[in-house]
């Protein structure tokens, strides 16, 4: 009985705070983005006297010669190349630090951790992309957003593959398959719960962003979905309904892959977290 009532307790804990957290403040932006500009600039939490959801919906759209259309192509763009480029990289790297153990293997690790905890410096990345001539570029854009979440994901596939067998590798090795063919017909299968936990986690991450691409990709031709934001505020006045309806459908996509991909992400996790 006491452990029932301990049960009930947390999940009526963890609902209200997913509650307050989570769907309240949806539910506000949603419909902050279904008034008007006079009765949303009141920012109460009710609902609108009269619907104007398509006519912000399409003002949002065509805002600055349709700028979110090619901020969402630039997003996806974005995301798809560097979470594929920092998955392999990653995976290869946790591989080789976590079957070939080296003395160099404390530092290395040392360096992964304090990639997670120093954050980048903003000036001296911008003085260094100037120098080599690739600031303002996707392709320079890709290579930082890689190297942000490079750390994250060496250390989740790290802890994946100290639960997968060296005899998978023995028999690979056995049957005549080089290293890389052993890696990518192998190992990387058997890798593709966390595999799947990282592309999505690492995809919220980078499609989420704000920072990086304003400082490293400055431009309206570069602009992310995140930067479309500043369409509807300026310094003396903000379009709190045209705001809320741009944040609406800057978390929409993010929202359904969550949702869709909930229990592959939790699955991963587990899975690497068990040995």
């Amino acid at each position: 009985m006491k452990e029932a009532s301990l049960s009930l307790l947390r999940h009526l804990v963890a609902s209200v705070i997913c509650l307050v957290v989570f769907v309240l403040p949806f539910v506000f932006i949603a419909l902050t983005a279904m008034k008007d500009s006079q009765e949303a600039s009141l920012l109460e939490f009710s609902l609108p006297t009269s619907w104007h959801f398509l006519e912000n919906l399409t003002e949002v759209l065509s805002a600055r010669d349709f700028q979110i259309v090619r901020a969402f192509v630039n997003s996806v763009v974005l995301t798809v190349t560097s979470v594929t480029l920092v998955t392999v990289v990653a995976a290869m790297a946790a591989f080789v630090l976590q079957r070939r153990p080296s003395r160099l293997n404390g530092m290395i690790n040392f360096l992964v951790l304090t990639k997670l905890i120093i954050p980048p410096a903003i000036v001296p990345t911008i003085w260094t992309l100037q120098g080599l001539g690739i600031y303002r570029t996707f392709g320079s854009m890709i290579l930082l957003e890689a190297t942000f979440h490079f750390a994250f994901c060496v250390m989740l596939f790290r802890a994946f593959l100290s639960t997968v067998p060296r005899e998978l590798d023995e028999a690979a090795t056995l049957d005549g398959a080089s290293p890389v063919r052993m890696f990518f017909g192998v190992v990387l299968p058997v890798m593709r719960p966390v595999v799947v936990t990282a592309v999505i986690v690492t995809s919220v991450a980078v499609f989420n962003d704000f920072t990086n691409p304003l400082y490293f990709l400055p431009g309206d031709d570069n602009a992310t979905l995140q930067l479309t934001l500043f369409n509807f505020q300026s310094q003396y006045n903000t379009e709190w309904n045209l705001l809320a309806m741009d944040v609406l459908l800057i978390t929409v996509p993010p929202l359904i892959a969550f949702l869709f991909f909930n229990r592959r992400i939790i699955a991963g996790m587990a899975a690497g977290a068990v040995k």
